[in-house]
């Protein structure tokens, strides 16, 4: 299924870049992404670098005159936002994010506002958001081969400073983290992109592969055991209606095994859906031409077409089955929003304000993302204004999903403000500062 988004890729040999892929360009997506907010590869004598001039994939010169468009800001911004859609319910019920391991946090039994604000979002932007970073990695490997520099190289240091980001970021503000399991799936797929498109594709299959074989394993394991009501321990919801910042952060510190499983459970699909963000990436699917605009309509077709019923048939089976919808389902439909949303952008004359809100909420991921996690802390936890134990039974789902628009019309509107005056966001600035004074 997903090989049949690609096929211009083997028809056509790597596509011509338009200037929105060159990363080493002030005005580059690339560099200001929740993966890779640095924005030069500096070059590296450490052994084991290799330098990229001789890959079969290595990109021919961009041409300048081409016209950039505005997708790849875009997609981060819905992705990023679209994230916050599964996170605010974490937030919000008893628990917290110890809940969501108790099974506090299953779909509910029947169609209803809450049930279709969640089955739109859960796992399908975080997917997307796992795509793009592909996407970026693409292009800062594109990079360093247009300037002959070594391959990873500098690009090791990226990837520390992303996980030490992520740590800090699990440990201070929320334990669901994407950034450590992106920053360590991050360093073997930059291996890989200096290795054949043979190496490359044979990774990519198994990786999938053996995930969903993981993922059937346990769902069969799950379906064939006996059904016991879900239960979040007291301590647990105790903590997060009334527990200082402090006792929460310990918490976490004690139970970082258990909170950290995701990424170790989904590696597999991290490393599939970076490698095909690279392929998207060289078919051409995010340029400006017939080509793109082809491969668009079709992820749209395929991915909407078939991944909403196949995710609506599993929500639908009960929670048994959560696992292949969000780490096997989920992604099909992800890639039907990088279609319709790129089909919209090609088709539609679409509002300005829309567009803009988007795309500096793309250019600015990394800050929006940890922002958006800590405005929902504040307003839900007791350390702030409580409202999940206030708000708990008497407004739900309403005040849930209304915290969501507040907090995406806070990061759309501070995102632009921002980006008037500086030209990369408060902590995309950081780690460029960071990793320029260590190269």
């Amino acid at each position: 299924m997903y090989a049949a988004f690609l096929r211009p890729h083997d028809e056509r040999g790597p596509p011509r870049r338009d200037a929105e892929d060159m990363a080493d360009t002030p005005s580059a997506p690339a560099q200001n992404t929740a993966q890779d907010t640095a924005q030069d590869i500096a070059s590296d004598t450490t052994a084991g670098t290799t330098a990229v001039t001789a890959e079969p994939l290595a990109p021919a010169p961009a041409p300048a005159a081409a016209r950039r468009i505005p997708l790849l800001d875009v997609l981060r911004g819905a992705a990023i936002l679209g994230t916050l859609m599964t996170n605010v319910w974490i937030f919000a019920a008893p628990g917290s994010e110890w809940g969501v391991l108790q099974g506090g946090l299953d779909m509910p039994e029947r169609v209803d506002a809450e049930f279709v604000f969640r089955f739109l979002a859960d796992g399908k932007f975080l997917a997307l958001l796992t795509v793009l970073f592909g996407v970026g990695l693409a292009i800062q490997y594109d990079s360093a081969a247009r300037r002959g520099l070594p391959w990873p190289g500098s690009y090791r240091k990226r990837a520390a400073f992303l996980f030490l980001e992520g740590t800090v970021h699990f440990l201070l503000v929320f334990a669901w983290d994407v950034l450590m399991g992106y920053a360590v799936a991050a360093l073997l797929t930059a291996r890989l992109l200096a290795r054949s498109e043979r190496a490359r594709r044979i990774a990519m299959w198994t990786a999938i592969g053996l995930h969903l074989a993981l993922v059937g394993l346990v769902t069969a394991g799950l379906a064939t055991s006996p059904d016991e009501p879900s239960r979040v321990s007291d301590r647990a919801v105790e903590l997060y209606a009334h527990g200082s910042w402090a006792e929460q952060i310990a918490f976490r510190a004690q139970n970082a095994l258990a909170l950290r499983m995701e990424p170790v459970f989904s590696f597999g699909l991290l490393l599939f859906l970076f490698l095909l963000g690279v392929r998207l990436h060289r078919a051409g699917a995010f340029t400006d031409g017939p080509a793109g605009r082809r491969i668009r309509s079709r992820l749209a077709a395929y991915g909407l077409g078939i991944g909403l019923p196949l995710n609506l048939a599993i929500a639908l089976a009960g929670h048994d089955f959560f696992l292949p919808g969000r780490y096997a389902a989920a992604p099909l439909v992800s890639l039907g929003y990088i279609g319709l949303i790129g089909c919209v952008l090609d088709r539609v004359r679409v509002p300005a304000p829309v567009t803009t809100a988007l795309s500096s909420v793309g250019r600015t991921a990394l800050s929006c993302y940890v922002l958006q996690n800590l405005l929902c802390m504040l307003a839900c936890y007791g350390l702030g204004l409580g409202l999940a134990t206030r708000w708990e039974a008497d407004a739900r789902p309403w005040w849930v999903m209304g915290l969501w628009a507040a907090v995406c019309a806070v990061l759309a509107t501070g995102s632009w403000l921002w980006l008037r005056r500086f030209t990369r966001g408060p902590l995309e600035s950081v780690q460029h500062r960071a990793l320029r004074a260590r190269t």
